[in-house]
């Protein structure tokens, strides 16, 4: 396909996708020799991430630029994100073995260094964007920090470069068991109301719960986890 065909294809596969709305939330699209420039702000992560797996779903998309952010619940500032990141993965007991509290540099954060540092995690805040960085012991570590970023409320994304070392096996029953843990982190969800299984990086909850509330905290909770492409939302109210 020509440029501009790649490109109207790209725009018909997100303009079908109704959690997407782009008449409220537009997204740019760029596309030379294979590689599709995304930029704009969408209603939240499960829609970022939809429009992310649509657009790389296209034939001659080979790699796609990701400048999509997620319009924040609350404005905060650089430096309130960082805080509250640091008190959630100070908090986390299931992270207590990588994260712990240092004295704080003399003279802030070094140039071109992470914000935060807490044993072997590091984290930058740009503009509303997370990125961590450092090396955890397992996936669930990783996808455990990465949801705590993603539940600030001014977070607009959240980059998760943590390395795992010794590198670990990937697939479904990882990602459902993060799933399960963050369920379970989650005051605003009875877990145990829950069932969750996945296939092939998509996600399926299924229960019963008290209100919707409840169930849309469980949809988001599963989207936040590195690694699903999708989620299948069956839970009953």
């Amino acid at each position: 396909m020509r440029t501009g065909e790649t490109v109207e294809v790209v725009r018909r596969r997100l303009t079908g996708e109704a959690r997407l709305d782009l008449g409220r939330h537009p997204v740019a699209l760029a596309f030379d020799d294979g590689v599709l420039t995304m930029e704009g702000e969408l209603g939240d992560v499960g829609a970022k991430k939809l429009a992310l797996e649509r657009a790389a779903a296209v034939a001659g998309v080979r790699h796609i630029v990701d400048r999509l952010r997620v319009a924040p619940a609350r404005r905060m500032t650089d430096a309130e994100i960082r805080d509250h990141l640091r008190d959630l993965l100070l908090e986390a007991a299931e992270l207590q073995p990588v994260a712990r509290a240092g004295p704080a540099p003399a003279g802030g954060p070094a140039p071109g260094g992470p914000d935060l540092r807490l044993g072997s995690l590091g984290a930058s805040v740009r503009e509303g964007v997370v990125t961590l960085d450092g090396t955890v012991p397992s996936l669930a570590h990783k996808r455990l920090a990465g949801v705590l970023a993603w539940w600030i409320p001014g977070v607009r994304d959240v980059v998760n470069g943590l390395e795992v070392v010794p590198p670990e096996q990937d697939g479904d029953d990882e990602i459902t068991d993060a799933v399960r843990l963050a369920l379970e982190k989650d005051p605003l969800v009875d877990a145990d109301a829950i069932a969750v299984s996945t296939r092939g990086a998509v996600v399926t909850l299924r229960g019963a719960v008290r209100c919707e509330v409840e169930r849309a905290a469980a949809e988001r909770d599963a989207w936040c986890v590195f690694g699903v492409d999708g989620v299948r939302n069956l839970v009953e109210r």
